[in-house]
């Protein structure tokens, strides 16, 4: 383990819920009556994928260690899990989709394992019951192998394990993960991350985090990435394929890892040299940069329909354009950092990152804030919906969590009518909850208390009415 310390994470009072979760109401004796623990939650009841994540228990670390073959249609894994016990527990789950399980240990002793759909529940041995104790730390391991899955979102778009023309990619939101490592997928809990890919020599690995080590013998390389600040599940991402990767540092120190695919190298060169400067832009409006590496990687067009802000270096599907890749470096602060307590919460994630694209925007001689939030007000998309309240999961990606939540936090600013104070508000709120979780509810109270005003008719009317207001 890497003896670098992490800022404490401040997890937000709907997290701390969501992982507290609800036991069984029967409980497992030791054959004399005693109590030793109740199993801990399948689930934890989010607003839109109550299966999603578990309860009884916090993930503080994952060690992954997965091969693939040249076509990346098959992989093996073995996952390192350290957790602390929230209860005394009896049993605990796992999500894992998809992948046969060879064997689990709890604290070096074999586990019974149960499976229905991607729920593993594992039973540890009778021996080990004192160290799934509420508050302490225990370890498991699960082998794992076969063909990882692609799963389709309710709103029809692709992720998990996608295949590519020389590889694949993997990508987890909001639950594409566990396709490809057991775990509590729910970003409520956030972990550091040890990541090895082990694949054929002449195929890269890259991963989140910076480059740990990189070692070829018998015909495969493995590459070790590691992410030491805590990170959501569904933002941890590997991708395998024959890129070229590039690490440089910025004036400030900051290493860069771009990896790109060759057929999008030429178009892509440009727009990454700009990386240092829209991190730098970024520290200038949202304050310090959250974590230890910036970069990309960019695949082909046909690899995904979208891009993402998996952590340190987002994906993108192709060469991207400025305003994407400042919308996806900006949820480094917005997502990344300050990770929503639950799915309804996406809003904070989308609304802050588009309003980025406003202000690089007005910046960079394009539009000012004013007429993108106006162009944004007509369109009658953005009011299909409160962006706090998506009607199911299908809606979780729609036009008002992004267009009508960046107008949530224009009106913040021209309530305040002062920027300074108002960039004050967003660097205060990010250095609150850094590298925590934190609700739409956690987000109004303090943005009433730091601005010191009520803002009660923004909330109403803005943010959760149902009706597109008179624009004021």
């Amino acid at each position: 383990m890497d003896e670098r310390t992490v800022p404490a994470r401040r997890t937000a009072p709907g997290a701390a819920l969501l992982l507290a979760a609800v036991v069984l109401v029967t409980a497992c004796t030791d054959g004399r009556g005693a109590v030793v623990g109740t199993p801990g939650a399948a689930g934890v009841r989010d607003p839109y994928f109550p299966r999603l994540g578990n309860g009884g228990y916090d993930v503080t670390h994952y060690d992954l260690s997965v091969a693939t073959d040249a076509r990346a249609g098959r992989i093996s894994g073995t996952a390192v899990i350290t957790a602390r016990a929230t209860q005394d527990l009896s049993a605990f789950n796992l999500d894992l989709a998809g992948l046969d399980v060879r064997s689990a240990t709890v604290e070096g002793r074999p586990a019974a394992v149960n499976r229905a759909g991607w729920e593993l529940t594992l039973r540890p041995a009778a021996e080990v019951a004192d160290r799934l104790r509420a508050g302490r730390t225990f370890r498991t391991v699960v082998r794992y192998a076969g063909p990882p899955r692609t799963v389709t979102d309710a709103d029809g778009s692709e992720e998990g394990w996608l295949r590519t023309a020389y590889g694949a990619v993997a990508l987890g939101e909001p639950a594409g993960s566990m396709t490809w490592f057991p775990g509590n997928h729910h970003p409520g809990d956030k972990a550091s991350y040890d990541i090895r890919v082990t694949v054929p020599e002449g195929r890269s690995a890259v991963s989140n985090g910076e480059l740990a080590s990189r070692r070829t013998a018998g015909g495969s390389t493995t590459y070790h990435w590691r992410a030491r600040e805590p990170m959501a599940s569904y933002l941890a991402t590997v991708a395998v394929g024959r890129f070229t990767v590039r690490r440089t540092v910025t004036g400030t120190g900051l290493a860069v890892v771009t990896a790109v695919d060759p057929g999008s190298a030429g178009a892509s060169a440009r727009v990454l040299a700009r990386i240092p400067e829209m991190v730098a832009w970024g520290e200038e409006k949202f304050g310090p940069y959250p974590f230890s590496s910036a970069g990309a990687i960019v695949g082909r067009p046909d690899d995904a329909g979208y891009a993402l802000e998996t952590q340190n270096r987002p994906f993108l599907p192709g060469p991207p354009d400025p305003v994407l890749l400042v919308h996806e470096l900006a949820h480094q602060w917005f997502g990344n950092s300050v990770t929503p307590a639950s799915w309804r919460d996406m809003w904070l994630n989308e609304g802050f990152a588009t309003y980025a694209e406003w202000l690089w925007s007005e910046d960079h001689s394009g539009p000012t804030v004013q007429e993108s939030f106006d162009e944004a007000y007509a369109d009658e998309a953005n009011w299909a919906f409160p962006p706090s309240r998506p009607p199911g999961p299908a809606d979780l990606s729609g036009p008002p969590v992004y267009g009508r939540g960046a107008m949530v936090v224009h009106r913040i600013r021209r309530a305040m009518h002062d920027d300074p104070a108002f960039f004050r508000l967003v660097r205060g709120w990010l250095e609150e909850y850094r590298h925590g979780n934190a609700s739409t509810a956690d987000f109004t109270a303090y943005a009433e208390e730091a601005s010191g005003r009520d803002l009660t008719e923004i909330w109403d009317t803005w943010l959760d009415g149902r009706s597109r207001p008179a624009r004021g």
